[in-house]
């Protein structure tokens, strides 16, 4: 694979910019999940209805913003020298990382027969969020080997000691895949097409095909009747071309955006694309509806159009007219984003380990609930500011 030479090699302001924000909202709807008398608008839509929030975006925007990277990333590696060998166990180690976060997060909430753990369920997920820590956090330069070897090995065994300690339901040791938790359906995504990405050198139109086959697939995958969705392997390989549907769209996009020369006041390219996912959207609506619970395609095209408009947007106003300081607020959110994603989980699940409550009652449903849910937000992201300072930061 060689270097595309008109492909920014550098970090791009609203690339960053955008996944903070992301980020942030996707605290904010995560804690506000659990606060009651909310208005239908700030939740996700039911599984039967033909609908999507704002909410219902969170999670595509993170998949577009990750699709966006992708070109970047392997610019930067090819850039640095490292050979096909390196970038691909970076590549299976990221996506492994991630599965394996997202089963442990996902058996964490349910699935578990509590009188027979020999530790509360509530410590067991607490040390399953926290282990990520240690083991993937990106030490310093000065930090000493021996230690971060120690922490890393100990993350490792923890992990290992977490899965015996685990008791299903009906008795069972070991944890069960549920489903693949966000982290999980995001290391999936990840792989797919980063593994196409390689084997295709990046090309544009290539990209463009494998978003086309993922979306029939889907479309496939959602018909009735017939025989191809009884087979397993399809099934498997077509819920994860939903997500993949997102990535690609990102990549795309990037492309379209920073390989080759845009000079241009508009681009016509990204803007046609994003219009031409919003048609194409609304041609499959009648027959799969809008459904993020389901994964319809009409969802996953919808949610590609308006994340590449609000990336538009967003380039507009930080690349072109180079307003940036207002997005100096979400940084440490866009710098550390798998941290600040499984920081609430540590802090909720100590909290029920040790059997306190801080927040009070008056603070779960309507709107003081809603305001609780927009501070806890910014403390977040205030907190990651301090993880960074002391460079606490979880690289995979």
């Amino acid at each position: 694979m060689t270097i595309k030479e008109n492909l920014y090699s550098g970090r791009i302001t609203s690339i960053d910019a955008f996944r903070g924000i992301t980020i942030l909202v996707m605290i904010f709807v995560n804690e506000l999940a659990g606060v009651s008398d909310v208005p239908q608008w700030m939740k996700h839509m039911p599984a039967d209805a033909d609908a999507m929030t704002f909410v219902d975006l969170v999670f595509p925007a993170f998949l577009f913003i990750v699709g966006m990277s992708v070109p970047f990333a392997f610019n930067a590696r090819l850039a640095k020298g490292d050979q096909p060998f390196v970038i691909w166990k970076h590549t299976l180690k990221r996506s492994l990382a991630l599965i394996l976060m997202g089963l442990f997060m996902v058996n964490a909430e349910y699935g578990y027969n509590e009188a027979q753990m020999l530790i509360s369920p509530a410590l067991w997920a607490f040390f399953a969020y926290t282990l990520p820590i240690p083991i993937w956090n990106k030490y310093s330069k000065d930090f000493p080997s021996l230690w971060k070897n120690i922490l890393q090995y100990a993350g490792m065994l923890g992990f290992v000691a977490l899965y015996f300690l685990y008791i299903q339901d009906n008795g069972q040791m070991g944890m069960t895949q549920k489903w693949w938790g966000i982290l999980g359906l995001i290391g999936w995504a990840y792989l797919f097409t980063v593994v196409y990405y390689w084997f295709t050198n990046g090309n544009l139109k290539a990209m463009i095909a494998f978003l086309t086959i993922s979306v029939l697939a889907n479309c496939i995958n959602q018909t009735d009747g017939l025989a191809i969705n009884d087979l397993a392997w399809f099934k498997f390989i077509a819920g994860h071309l939903t997500h993949v549907t997102l990535v690609s769209a990102g990549v795309i996009i990037s492309l379209l955006f920073f390989d080759g020369k845009n000079g241009a006041v508009i681009n016509w390219k990204v803007v046609g694309f994003g219009l031409l996912f919003f048609l194409v959207g609304y041609l499959l609506r009648p027959y799969y509806e809008v459904s993020k619970i389901r994964g319809t395609p009409s969802w996953t095209l919808y949610s590609a159009g308006l994340c590449t408009f609000i990336y538009y947007a967003l380039y507009w106003l930080m690349e072109i007219k180079k307003k940036t300081a207002w997005s100096e607020f979400f940084m440490p959110a866009a710098a550390n984003p798998l941290l600040i994603y499984i920081l609430p989980g540590i802090i909720i699940y100590f909290n029920l380990a040790v059997g306190i409550k801080i927040i009070p009652e008056y603070f779960s449903s309507g709107i003081p609930g809603i305001l609780w849910c927009a501070i806890f937000s910014v403390i977040m992201l205030y907190l990651m500011k301090v993880f960074n300072k002391f460079n606490i930061r979880l690289h995979l």
